[in-house]
């Protein structure tokens, strides 16, 4: 009977790792991506390839628009650049920056890591609203804030990466929302049932992704090593794909060693769908969005 039990579970690691080795045969992808590490915009192409490349310091928020244009942080900016490399907007400035987002009226959100400021600035460069989140003269510093976003209702939601929550704030500026993430969240989406879905990053050793209803209730999650194959290292981008699947990216600038998985995705019930693993390539991907086989963003509305 032990034999038998010791056979069975012999085969069950087996078809895991079959699974885990084997899901890119049954998926190819394109996908745009940043290199945190090499500070570069790459697209890979379905044969997982690099066919255009950007660089981009520190670069780690990255948006396909509409026009086909790359809208992505550059260390102390932002930029929109064209397919063929032509800068179409940009902003600069002396604080870091880890976020930024072309809103409907075609103005750019940016987050402002050190000085907390919330901007929102025109095709011309022009800052056109500010919002300051931290006091006059403090400086949050480096770990202050990652990635950022506004909502549709005109709230802004803040991974406040160095001090362990997701802040939402009103138009004004005021909170009206914590969520304490112990992890330390580097990414956040409002998921269109109002959930909250946060990558989380290695602050306590267990990285990982948690969904968060509107009452404060943990209603998903993906833990360190649930994965078969994949272990999870410091969770960053994140895509929901029209078909309702999750493209995630894991950065493995703090813990390189060990199995490799720069992106990967999965189902709503954690099956293993596609991964993109090549160290020759990249480095460290700190965010990611899929591309169809033309290079174009996929169809509907891109949730980011």
């Amino acid at each position: 009977m032990r034999h038998v039990l010791f056979q069975l579970f012999l085969l069950s690691i087996l078809a895991h790792s079959l699974n885990a080795q084997n899901v890119k045969s049954i998926v190819r992808h394109s996908f745009v991506c940043t290199d945190y590490t090499q500070g570069m915009v790459f697209i890979i192409s379905e044969d997982g390839k690099p066919v255009w490349q950007y660089p981009a310091e520190q670069c780690n928020d990255l948006w396909v628009l509409p026009n086909g244009n790359f809208l992505f942080n550059t260390g102390h900016g932002v930029k929109e650049v064209t397919r063929d490399k032509k800068v179409d907007f940009s902003y600069e400035s002396t604080s870091e920056i880890y976020a930024c987002q072309r809103l409907a009226n075609g103005n750019t959100f940016i987050g402002e890591c050190n000085s907390g400021f919330l901007l929102e600035v025109s095709p011309d460069g022009k800052i056109v609203k500010k919002i300051k989140l931290l006091p006059e003269g403090d400086d949050g510093g480096h770990a202050y804030m990652r990635n950022a976003r506004k909502l549709e209702n005109g709230n802004f939601l803040v991974a406040h990466y160095g001090l362990d929550k997701v802040s939402e704030y009103n138009p004004e500026g005021k909170v009206v929302r914590e969520i304490p993430v112990k992890g330390g969240p580097h990414s956040v989406i409002r998921l269109p049932n109002g959930n909250t879905l946060i990558a989380c990053s290695d602050h306590n050793g267990e990285p990982g992704i948690v969904e968060i209803d509107p009452n404060d209730k943990v209603v998903w999650q993906l833990k360190k090593n649930e994965l078969p194959g994949i272990e999870l290292k410091f969770m960053t981008g994140m895509e929901i794909l029209p078909n309702g699947n999750l493209v995630f990216t894991n950065w493995v600038g703090h813990h390189p060693e060990g199995n490799v998985t720069h992106a990967f995705e999965i189902t709503r019930d954690k099956k293993l769908v596609w991964v993109y693993d090549d160290p020759s390539i990249l480095k460290t991907m700190s965010n990611i969005q899929i591309l169809d086989s033309m290079g174009n963003p996929l169809q509907g509305n891109v949730v980011h």
